[in-house]
């Protein structure tokens, strides 16, 4: 009896660590060392950025993944323009891409922004006089960062052979207007048609059990809500969808190219985007929990038959059950853009924007009547009105005012 016991009492030890997908600790350790104050903030271009990226790349290199950004290298490079007080500046940012390569012929890619404010001089910091201050950015988004470290260390070491590859990106220039993701979709250092779906993580690091965890992109896609449901209620977690594959995220430049997208998010705090944003205040224990999530999700799709259906977000038959926003313009904004106004950077086809004769490049001014202050103006108009009803835009094109109607 008593050798029965033991083997019993062993059997739950093994089954219990089996459980544990992801080790807090680990969460922690990345944490702690993208949002140091030795790296200064990550903003892009700078010498904090280019330690964490170097920091991400040997994590890759420690797995065995291949190189996957230009040439033979883990970086791909591109060219950054910002202002600091008033003088323009010219840098290089790095996207930092590593493929564990199955030999199939279809590609997922995992991937989070890893850059932040830096020293309050970049993007746009809440905490009042905090330049020189040192934006930390453990939430945002350090966490996204290591969630794909540590998802590309599951993936790496789980002896599965998948039906898929699996493309791990850390962008850089978010803060600045997704202009990381934007340059890799643009130039692709694999075939952009290769790639079947886009999974990104945005701040996963202060779960409120009270609010669960937001998933954007739900709309772009059936598989999203035929696969997330279960596997959220297997991790006690609930959640909100957003329909809309456009965002002030990653995941948007993808879904402008027509590739399923989905976003993870634990909510805006207090302490975004403020110099308060610190490793101390991350729920480990419910970031490994979403990535439970997400390694699930990840294995459920390379299960499927096919690969995921692209549909325009908001599609009915896309299978979301709620959504922020009713009617969407088909636009990504400019989140560079500092003026008064949604200045345009994107119109997806088909969408009402494009419909009536918006282009990128475009400052709306008014909305249904509305002045357009900033992007959250324009997000409390949009949740005001529903699917089919028709109304007057005004926008700026160069040195012009113009106005069409919208039909929603």
């Amino acid at each position: 009896m008593k050798h029965l016991f033991c083997l019993a009492l062993s059997a739950l030890i093994l089954f219990g660590a089996a459980a544990q997908t992801f080790e807090t600790a680990s969460l922690r350790r990345h944490i702690t060392f993208l949002a140091s104050d030795d790296l200064e903030g990550r903003g892009t271009a700078s010498l904090g950025e280019i330690r964490a990226a170097n920091y991400i790349a040997d994590h890759f290199k420690s797995l065995g993944l291949k190189p996957a950004g230009t040439g033979d290298s883990y970086f791909q490079p591109f060219d950054v323009s910002f202002a600091i007080e008033g003088k323009a500046h010219l840098m290089t940012g790095r996207n930092v891409v590593a493929l564990l390569d199955n030999g199939a012929p279809k590609t997922i890619v995992v991937g989070a922004h890893y850059d932040h404010l830096g020293k309050g001089f970049q993007g746009s910091s809440l905490s009042p006089d905090s330049k020189n201050m040192i934006h930390n950015g453990a939430d945002d988004n350090a966490s996204g960062t290591t969630g794909v470290m540590e998802l590309a260390k599951y993936f790496a070491e789980n002896n599965v052979k998948e039906k898929h590859n699996y493309l791990f990106i850390a962008f850089s220039g978010e803060e600045l207007g997704l202009i990381g993701s934007k340059h890799f979709t643009e130039k692709p250092t694999i075939p952009l048609a290769s790639v079947s779906a886009m999974i990104n993580m945005d701040m996963i690091g202060r779960l409120d059990e009270a609010k669960g965890i937001i998933v954007s992109g739900w709309g772009t896609s059936p598989v999203w809500g035929k696969l997330i449901p279960g596997l959220a209620k297997k991790q006690n977690l609930s959640y909100t969808v957003d329909s809309s594959g456009v965002g002030a995220s990653d995941h948007t430049s993808f879904y402008l190219k027509n590739i399923p997208v989905v976003q993870f998010f634990t909510g805006a705090h207090g302490d975004y985007h403020k110099i308060s944003d610190d490793p101390d205040k991350i729920n480990y224990e419910g970031e490994a929990r979403i990535l439970s999530l997400i390694a699930g999700l990840l294995t459920k799709l390379d299960s499927e038959t096919g690969e995921p259906e692209f549909v325009a977000a908001g599609n009915p038959h896309a299978g979301a059950t709620t959504s922020n926003f009713k009617v969407t313009l088909g636009v990504m904004p400019d989140y560079s853009y500092s003026g008064k106004g949604l200045k345009i950077d994107a119109v997806s086809k088909a969408r009402p924007a494009e419909k009536a004769g918006i282009l990128p490049g475009d400052v709306i001014m008014k909305l249904a009547g509305e002045e357009i202050g900033t992007i959250y103006d324009y997000m409390e108009i949009l949740s005001k009105h529903e699917k089919g009803q028709q109304v007057d835009a005004e926008f700026i094109r160069g040195k012009e005012t113009k106005k069409v109607k919208i039909t929603f």
